[in-house]
């Protein structure tokens, strides 16, 4: 015979099931948050490759705007990035390997890094031709070139220089 439970234990069994856990109501508001973007993924009326995936992959840490103001933001060692900085805080020029490099992973010793994800899905993917302003092109996957593209549209002021 089963024993009738209150509705709210249904709703974190539901959730214990999925393998999630809470351990106050501010995971759980955290998680009403994300839910949405996960749920509608590039449907949220992305105008880019880049946006989509920024939405997909970023917003949680870095907020809708990339200002480092994600639901999950306070929980970090290390405060996410202002991403609308990123050509300000560099005199005004727009460092793309250098960005690259951050999302990829590839340089473990960029600032800041320890709570920052290896975005391994970026890397799996179809490859293009970057010029890497030394009059040597590399291949490089599209997504990494897709998000650094948006990121820097979101440049507070827009760059005014720019760097491979």
């Amino acid at each position: 015979m089963n024993a009738l439970r209150p509705r709210s234990s249904i709703r974190v069994d539901f959730w214990f099931r999925l393998g999630l856990t809470f351990e106050s109501r501010s995971t759980v508001k955290q998680l009403l948050f994300v839910v949405p973007f996960i749920a509608l993924g590039s449907s949220l009326g992305a105008d880019s490759i880049g946006e989509t995936l920024f939405l997909e992959n970023c917003v949680t840490c870095h907020g809708i705007a990339g200002q480092g103001d994600g639901p999950n933001a306070r929980g970090l060692d290390t405060a996410p990035a202002d991403l609308t900085k990123i050509s300000a805080q560099r005199g005004g020029v727009w460092p793309m390997l250098e960005i690259i490099s951050i999302i990829d992973g590839y340089s473990r010793n960029t600032v800041p890094r320890e709570d920052m994800p290896v975005f391994e899905n970026f890397l799996d993917n179809e490859m293009v031709e970057f010029d890497t302003g030394n009059g040597v092109d590399i291949l490089v996957p599209s997504k990494l070139i897709e998000i650094v593209n948006y990121l820097e549209t979101l440049q507070n002021p827009p760059p005014s220089r720019y760097v491979p």
